[in-house]
């Protein structure tokens, strides 16, 4: 891609985030049921090619089993809420009445408490007692210590996931976590994110991860990019984590599942992250709009509780439906926010494909500069 003149001596690429795409039509279309949503990552299958996003404000171990239920993959926060306080949706369900600085406080006082790893395993057990694959998020400073932990716990999935991780971390304080070793070792399965760019996708990829998460806090209700200055619109990066894939598949044979992480809350989001070729998505504000949602009236990320400088703010949320009628409907939104995966069924009946893999191959056309 040509790169564009910021200024003298200054360039930069022109980067696409998917509302600025559209999905072309091809020659045939095809009935919706005969469309095919089913995914898989390592062993596991999947009806939905949804992860929902490690948020407490959008998966408890309720919601994670319902999620399951409804054919995806619910990721637990295993240094949440959860995994900190015996019963916490009582507390949570307490900030409903409060204004957005109340109810911070409030939950910065919850995440004060020590995380209780008799608490991570009850909840890993629970997950799977109710007929559920057990995935669980834990942050890269954290993952180590943990480890032993949510492997004798049986974990099917671990999900490390940080605001943005690499392969290769300097540290002068301490000694950096080396994932190329550390993944290898590990006997369950594990998805790194998030990254944003060809190089730092691969560099995650040849760890020996099962996936990737593409996207820097790119959802509602995370603030990175006006923090940091730090970010990637989503439809590029997608695009170029997909090459990344490409590029290491033919090096080792080994096909990388990516997934997009933040900023889809439609059908048609969902739709064209695939076009640009992601194999799933986690979504976490499009759930958090659920009437089982854990928030209690608010949606909030990891990093909006960080002491010092937080990334993310508080938002209310408006109840849209249940969760089974925001994925799999039926509703009466006329905007997408419900019925999700049944719009991308549509879509790609509409467009003729027949799978997820197949709707990698669409043509996209930019509508937006």
């Amino acid at each position: 891609m040509q790169d564009i003149e910021i200024g003298m001596g200054k360039s930069g690429r022109r980067g696409f985030g998917l509302d600025q795409l559209s999905l072309v039509p091809a020659r045939r279309t095809r009935d919706a049921d005969l469309v095919d949503l089913s995914w898989q990552i390592d062993a596991y299958q999947f009806e939905l090619p949804l992860l929902s996003a490690p948020m407490d404000s959008v998966t408890s171990p309720s919601t994670a089993i319902e999620v399951g239920r409804l054919g995806g993959l619910g990721v637990l926060n295993l240094e949440g809420l959860w995994a900190r306080h015996e019963n916490p949706q009582a507390e949570v369900e307490a900030i409903a009445e409060m204004d957005e600085v109340t109810a911070r406080a409030h939950l910065r006082q919850l995440y004060d408490s020590p995380v209780d790893q008799d608490l991570v395993v009850q909840r890993i057990q629970k997950l799977q007692a109710a007929g559920c694959y057990a995935a669980g998020k834990v942050s890269p400073k954290r993952v180590v210590a943990m480890a032993e932990l949510v492997q004798r716990a049986g974990l099917d999935l671990l999900v490390i996931q940080g605001t943005t991780i690499s392969a290769e971390h300097v540290s002068a304080s301490q000694e950096p976590l080396n994932l190329k070793r550390f993944v290898r070792e590990l006997e369950t399965p594990v998805v790194l994110g998030g990254c944003a760019s060809y190089r730092g996708a691969l560099h995650l990829m040849q760890t020996g991860a099962a996936g990737v998460l593409v996207g820097i806090d790119g959802g509602r209700s995370a603030t990175t990019g006006s923090v940091t200055g730090v970010g990637t619109p989503m439809a590029t990066a997608i695009a170029d984590a997909r090459a990344a894939r490409m590029r290491h598949l033919d090096e080792t044979g080994v096909y990388v599942q990516v997934i997009a992480d933040g900023g889809m809350r439609s059908g048609g989001d969902v739709a064209k992250a695939i076009a640009c070729g992601a194999d799933a998505v986690m979504m976490g504000t499009a759930l958090a709009n659920a009437s089982e949602a854990p928030g209690g009236g608010w949606h909030w990320g990891q990093s909006t509780m960080h002491p010092s400088l937080p990334q993310g703010q508080m938002l209310p949320t408006e109840t849209v439906g249940t969760l089974e009628e925001i994925l799999l409907g039926p509703t009466s939104w006329c905007d997408g926010r419900a019925n999700i995966f049944g719009a991308l069924r549509q879509s790609m009946a509409s467009l003729g494909y027949e799978s997820v893999k197949e709707l990698q191959r669409a043509e996209l056309m930019v509508v937006s500069s």
